[in-house]
């Protein structure tokens, strides 16, 4: 272990756990990175969250229910990442999030577009939307993943892509919006194409 990668265990474990809900051994996380409300999030055991990433809890004062954000064990969350949680985010064990991804449970009503507040100002008071993603899924860099997405285990994101929709298990998807390209057959061990 080189002096740098010390470092930013030590700091890991002597800050940020003392300020996140749960920091489980062996986790990593890079400076520089922004946290905004720490208190609510959760990391599991060798965890990577590297240089650049936002991670955002959004508390409110009209929403009563806090924020859960739970990232599990030996995930990978690469360079400029962007998550906002203001419901429930779960990225359960061994995910791989590449480069400037950007998942979201909330978004920006448009009603009265011509009024204050800036539509950028605004956001939803919903509690029950919440983004999954499920256990070994690999989410391709510069890809989106929008309120109410529920991604199965062990499925593979196309980069670029744009996901509104929940994914079912073992499945390739890409596109915008995405869509199942291929699903894998856990009796003959193959993968099958989806057709168009």
């Amino acid at each position: 272990m080189n002096l740098m990668t010390l470092f930013r265990r030590v700091l890991t474990r002597t800050y940020w756990a003392r300020r996140m809900r749960a920091v489980g051994p062996g986790t990593v996380l890079h400076k520089p990175i922004f946290i905004a409300n720490p208190q609510y999030i959760e990391l599991g055991a060798r965890t990577l969250i590297r240089d650049h990433a936002r991670i955002e809890t959004v508390t409110r004062a009209d929403v009563q229910q806090p924020p859960r954000l739970v990232i599990g064990d030996d995930v990978n969350i690469e360079q400029g990442v962007h998550i906002i949680c203001q419901g429930e985010v779960v990225i359960e064990n061994e995910v791989s999030i590449t480069p400037y991804c950007v998942i979201v449970d909330t978004d920006h009503p448009f009603d009265d577009p011509d009024r204050p507040p800036k539509i950028g100002a605004r956001l939803n008071t919903r509690t029950d939307s919440r983004v999954r993603i499920g256990q070994g899924s690999f989410i391709g860099a510069h890809s989106v993943i929008l309120p109410g997405v529920d991604i199965g285990r062990g499925c593979v994101i196309g980069a670029g892509s744009v996901v509104s929709g929940s994914i079912p298990d073992y499945c390739v998807v890409s596109g915008s919006p995405a869509r199942i390209l291929r699903r894998f057959d856990t009796t003959t061990r193959t993968w099958k194409s989806e057709p168009r």
